[in-house]
């Protein structure tokens, strides 16, 4: 989201402005108002929230420092990778794309000591203008003075702070290197924060696809009985509006006595959340399908406050839905074949037996005779150290197959 002016404490930044007009550079400016800080860091701590993150406070800190660029590399480019970066100010894709591809190797403004803010003369000194960096990259695009400071972390975190100003814009002054200074810790606890959280979304899509991948449909209610969040089996399920379906915020089941069943295990699983020692609570009702088609199961389990949750809008109650005649995907052969060190006709007759086939409508499909068959079926029988057939697909169906 834009942030404008008006919305920053405008008195510091205009002044620099029109100081930068008529001097070539900004004159002194007045020391920040509180105001001005408390927003630069609010939005600071809320940067791990948005999409791209930090954009809102890399603009307040470009308005506040009447900055051309702001910019943040939470992964600085490599050889290996293009790294990732938050820009705001004028630029183009062709700019960043040079930087991320060839620059990046040439830029000397690198592994900054932490807790400090350096300008390119400090660091280099005056040959800065001189280095090729500067005159095929950075005065090109309009750039003259460089400001930045690097951000490391015990999880190997390492981040790039830049900010940068045209050729008449004037240096950065004390008091802007001392406002980066005074910003830069609760930048890193914010990267931190970020971190984090990236690591707990990374974990929450692996077991939502998990989830999926198993045909089993997941609704989530908070403590007011709102729908918090529902999977794609969940919606599949009841798109079909085949005895349950979803009406707003209301699960709805055409039965009387199981909607009566299905209200009753909803309201003892909100009740039950209360209890943060003991294990959640976990019924289990089936609803029938006007369409003849076999009973869906549902399954109810409340998820109890943790520790210090204080949230209403948590997932609260958790309903699994199960539909019983819904197609799994089928296992590839490759799977079958590295995990069980099967050949490729022997993975084929396995998934043909776990879909329920018998030995000879397996060996049909397969185009071979029984006895061939039969042949592929002991092979996998000595290979698994299974006796039965229905041994082998129960051997089957509980493997990490059905994860693939």
């Amino acid at each position: 989201m834009a942030v404008s002016a008006e919305q920053m404490s405008g008195t510091r930044t205009a002044a620099a402005k029109r100081a930068v007009l008529k001097t070539g550079r900004p004159r002194a400016a007045e020391p920040l108002k509180l105001e001005t800080i408390d927003q630069l860091l609010g939005a600071i701590y809320e940067g791990p929230t948005e999409s791209p993150p930090w954009q809102t406070a890399m603009l307040r800190i470009r308005e506040v420092l009447a900055a051309a660029h702001v910019t943040l590399m939470l992964r600085p480019p490599s050889s290996d990778s293009t790294g990732v970066m938050i820009n705001t100010g004028p630029t183009t894709a062709q700019n960043v794309e040079s930087y991320e591809t060839h620059f990046f190797a040439a830029d000397p403004f690198v592994r900054l000591a932490e807790g400090d803010v350096f300008s390119a003369e400090e660091l280099i000194g005056p040959q800065w203008l001189q280095s090729q960096y500067y005159h095929d990259f950075l005065e090109p695009i309009g750039v003259r003075h460089l400001l930045g400071a690097d951000i490391y972390t015990k999880d190997g975190i390492e981040c790039r702070f830049r900010i940068t100003r045209s050729a008449d814009a004037g240096p950065f002054s004390t008091d802007d290197k001392s406002l980066i200074k005074l910003l830069l810790p609760h930048l890193k606890r914010s990267i931190q924060l970020h971190a984090r959280l990236d690591f707990l979304e990374c974990e929450r899509s692996l077991f939502a696809g998990t989830v999926n991948r198993m045909l089993l449909g997941m609704l989530s209610f908070d403590a007011n009985g709102n729908i918090v969040e529902t999977n794609q089996e969940a919606r599949r399920i009841l798109a079909e509006k085949d005895g349950i379906w979803l009406s707003g915020n209301n699960l709805c089941i055409e039965s009387s006595q199981e909607s009566r069943d299905l209200q009753r295990m909803l309201r003892g699983a909100l009740a039950g959340t209360n209890d943060s020692e003991g294990p959640g609570v976990v019924e289990a009702m089936a609803v029938t399908r006007p369409s003849g088609r076999a009973k869906l199961g549902i399954l109810v389990r409340a998820i109890p406050l943790g520790r210090w949750s204080e949230s209403k809008q948590r997932p609260a109650v958790a309903v699994f839905l199960r539909d019983p005649e819904a197609n799994a995907a089928q296992p590839s052969q490759e799977l079958v074949r590295r995990l069980f060190g099967l050949t490729r006709m022997e993975a084929q007759l396995a998934l043909l037996l776990t879909e329920g086939l018998t030995l000879d409508e397996a060996a049909e499909k397969m185009n071979v005779r029984r006895n061939t068959a039969r042949t592929h079926l002991r092979s996998i029988f000595c290979k698994t150290g299974v006796t039965r057939q229905t041994m082998l697909v129960r051997l089957l169906l509980n493997s990490v197959l059905s994860l693939g």
